[in-house]
């Protein structure tokens, strides 16, 4: 698998190793239980680390950097270095919205996904929502002294990361489907009640104000297009994830 050490690829790790299958966890460094080295960037050592995988999970991604260079090329790498004769399924970790969500990023991910499914390969589109933690890092940047500014009516549906882990290992293991499966949290929250519910349980000081935000992304996220609007969904809440 790839991005075996990010916020998804660690549990996913467990996962895939809990059944039984040998895995490797391809990063630069190799470093890891079952790390091979293996850099998506250049195409260094890739057909190597991919000689004879039968399933690929491709989880790694940069939301930070150059995410044409490393989601989009990246991919284009990994596609061409995979081994055809014997790959029975390569499912790609997305976001839910990518479609719809007009943000560079977002973007990236889904000109990859367009690359997965022109290459004839036996590939499913994972489209997950955002992780609870992930949500927990947002409100804690947003903060500006006693207030916490959110976005006004921005709908969201985030869920545990563990989950999201469990069920990415439940469709690797599965057939490919050739197209997209979304998965999401079990609840559909605006900005302002998960800033509340973070405060209340993390920063009690803090006063949320919820902000009119203009343009196209964020009218797009108030209507809608960052919920999934099919697939299976995640049980545990934002407010079970905030109570430990």
């Amino acid at each position: 698998m790839t991005g075996g050490t990010g916020r998804l690829g660690r549990r996913l790790v467990e996962q895939l190793g809990g059944g039984g299958s040998r895995v490797r966890q391809m990063s630069r460094r190799g470093t890891g239980p079952g790390g091979v080295r293996a850099d998506l960037a250049t195409g260094r050592d890739l057909s190597t680390a991919l000689s004879g995988a039968e399933v690929v999970v491709h989880a790694a991604s940069d939301a930070r950097g150059d995410y044409w260079q490393s989601d989009v090329a990246g991919t284009r790498r990994l596609v061409q270095a995979v081994d055809r004769d014997r790959l029975r399924h390569l499912v790609y970790v997305s976001i839910v919205g990518v479609d719809r969500v007009p943000y560079g990023y977002y973007h990236a991910k889904y000109a990859a996904e367009q690359v997965l499914l022109a290459s004839g390969l036996p590939v499913t589109l994972l489209r997950i929502t955002q992780f609870h933690d992930f949500v927990d890092e947002l409100l804690a940047t947003a903060r500006r002294g006693p207030v916490l500014p959110v976005p006004m009516g921005w709908r969201v549906q985030p869920v545990d990361v563990g989950e999201a882990a469990a069920y990415t290992a439940s469709v690797a293991a599965g057939a490919p489907t050739g197209d997209v499966v979304e998965y999401g949290g079990p609840e559909e929250l605006t900005a302002a009640e998960l800033a509340r519910a973070w405060a209340a349980a993390r920063e009690p000081g803090a006063r949320v104000v919820a902000t009119p935000v203009p343009g196209r992304l964020s009218s797009a996220v108030r209507d809608g297009a960052a919920l999934p609007s099919a697939g299976a969904r995640g049980h545990r809440t934002y407010a079970q994830h905030l109570g430990g």
